[in-house]
């Protein structure tokens, strides 16, 4: 169980990376806004990059901690959950390379308002990022329910990880800012799995 608290603070590092780069991302309302930020706020542009690419590498470090709380009877559920959440995080890192290609594009005057659109338009793009979506998504959910089976945490955890859950179809609708507000929900229950991983193997550990 030595590896135990390294893979749980990787867990929680990766959580905190998230929310911060969901919270500080530049956003636009049509794609010539986004370009004109794209370019004007580089540094932020890069930092987020930065930030995702941190949290992909972490998250995926820290899904064994994950798999410390599962007892007997739902350790195959809690490994298919978290097997299809690591996709979702591993996707984090391809879009983090996407936000710095973008931002090179936009830096450079290599592209314009309606060919972004196009692009974002386009057939084998938008596959790949709704199955990355997809996958995050409804990875949540599933370790959300695993957790909720294995009784191993506090309640408030998997319950966070629903709402989040719940509140994408809806933000669209929500103002810009409580949009980005709400990835605090997983990344105070991710830290919660991490620090209770950490207590677990803490509370098992044998003495030297």
């Amino acid at each position: 169980m030595d590896w135990v608290p390294y893979s749980a603070a990787a867990l929680v590092l990766g959580a905190t990376a998230l929310s911060v780069g969901a919270l500080i991302l530049p956003s636009g309302d049509n794609a010539a806004t986004t370009l004109q930020l794209a370019e004007s706020e580089g540094g932020r542009w890069l930092a987020v990059a930065v930030l995702y690419f941190v949290a992909a590498v972490t998250l995926t470090l820290g899904m064994p901690s994950i798999v410390t709380l599962f007892r007997m009877r739902t350790t195959v559920f809690g490994l298919m959950a978290i097997g299809v959440f690591t996709i979702g995080c591993i996707g984090l890192s391809g879009f983090s390379m996407l936000l710095v290609f973008f931002r090179a594009l936009a830096v450079n005057d290599a592209i314009q308002a309606g060919a972004l659109d196009q692009a974002s338009s386009e057939l084998g793009l938008s596959v790949f990022l709704f199955g990355w979506i997809g996958a995050f998504y409804l990875g949540e959910l599933l370790l959300a329910i695993a957790l909720f089976r294995t009784g191993t945490v506090a309640r408030w955890i998997p319950s966070a990880l629903v709402l989040h859950v719940a509140l994408f179809p809806l933000s669209s609708f929500l103002p810009d800012r409580v949009q980005s507000m709400t990835v605090l929900l997983i990344t105070v229950a991710l830290c919660g799995v991490g620090i209770t991983a950490n207590q677990n193997s803490a509370r098992f550990a044998v003495p030297a």
